[in-house]
């Protein structure tokens, strides 16, 4: 069943929209969140949690790309998830570590930003990781998308630990000009 298909099952209020969404994507939704969470369970009830607010959202919504809507549902309710966790104890894992690295090429969270200025933003960084070549761009996702681990992706890609973090910091340097020079820093 292809998006399209599965998006008109959730516009009609057919209930096996959530089943064929978990049948096509339900593998990438939970990677997304189990590389944040690190925990199995947590990131089950995420993707659910996921099932749940892509029907609460559609309709209205109608996703322009089904996939990467879902993706940014499962990584926001992680992330919500995580926080909500780790608020009592203060953890360890990846997600600490990869929003401290981007927070050097970001704004600052309570900075205010209109909502043209969040949509520029965002076209921005999507036009520079499509600008990165397709190393890059896989380094780039799995550590700031999918919140893997340096070593991680060195093993992955065959690289050394110091090599991903090099290639990570030139990005992050890259990013953060390109930010400058369009002026949302």
């Amino acid at each position: 069943m292809d998006d399209e298909q599965i998006i008109k099952m959730y516009w009609d209020r057919n209930e096996q929209a959530i089943n064929a969404t978990d049948k096509r994507y339900g593998t990438y939704c939970y990677a997304i969140a189990e590389g944040i969470l690190h925990n199995q369970e947590d990131a089950k009830e995420s993707v659910n949690d996921t099932y749940l607010e892509a029907w609460n959202k559609i309709p209205p919504h109608r996703p322009d790309i089904f996939k990467i809507f879902l993706g940014r549902l499962t990584r926001c309710i992680s992330i919500d998830k995580w926080r909500k966790k780790t608020a009592e104890k203060r953890g360890s894992g990846e997600l600490p570590r990869v929003l401290e690295e981007l927070s050097e090429c970001i704004a600052p969270e309570g900075n205010p930003c209109s909502e043209m200025e969040k949509k520029l933003l965002n076209k921005t960084i999507n036009d520079f990781v499509r600008g990165l070549n397709h190393t890059e761009q896989k380094v780039f996702l799995h550590r700031y998308w999918y919140a893997k681990s340096v070593r991680q992706i060195a093993v992955q890609y065959g690289f050394s630990e110091s090599k991903v973090k090099s290639m990570l910091m030139r990005m992050r340097k890259k990013l953060h000009e390109r930010l400058e020079t369009e002026g949302l820093l």
